[in-house]
């Protein structure tokens, strides 16, 4: 008997590492705990302001930053800006993660240090992809390092 490929897509590779999320809509983190949920290996942790983001990435060291743009404090645009040092000392990678289409704001975020963005509502395929790609440097690093 011969063996068919079937359809189904292997299990894609766990997600290891801390993910801070910057984002104030429930729903929103509730839909991107849920389809980060089967990486027993990610640890999600929340804030819901800009002002409290800077403060978790400096605190808790996370491996990848989940950013969404419209924070009720302040914009994306400035958590970036004031991350920047952080950023280009390979500390982490920032997701945006908006509604906006490509724009000037995302476009001016990217040119500060954001890695890549994603629009919103994404699915977990480009989601897992995404924070791959952003993970990846870290796990890269020997103990110590950054």
């Amino acid at each position: 008997m011969t063996h068919l490929p079937s359809g189904d897509k292997p299990a894609p590779a766990t997600l290891q590492g801390t993910v801070l999320y910057i984002e104030d809509e429930p729903i929103s983190y509730a839909k991107v705990e849920a389809l980060l949920s089967e990486h027993s290996g990610l640890r999600l942790i929340r804030a819901l302001t800009g002002d409290e983001g800077v403060s978790l990435a400096r605190s808790e060291h996370p491996d990848a930053i989940l950013l969404d743009m419209h924070l009720p404090d302040i914009s994306g645009i400035e958590v970036v800006r004031r991350l920047s040092e952080d950023i280009a000392a390979g500390a982490f990678r920032v997701v945006l993660l908006t509604g906006d289409k490509l724009n000037i704001d995302v476009l001016k975020a990217m040119s500060l240090g954001a890695f890549e963005y994603l629009v919103k509502p994404t699915n977990r395929q480009a989601l897992e992809a995404s924070l791959g790609r952003a993970l990846a440097v870290k796990a890269r690093k020997k103990p110590g390092q950054g």
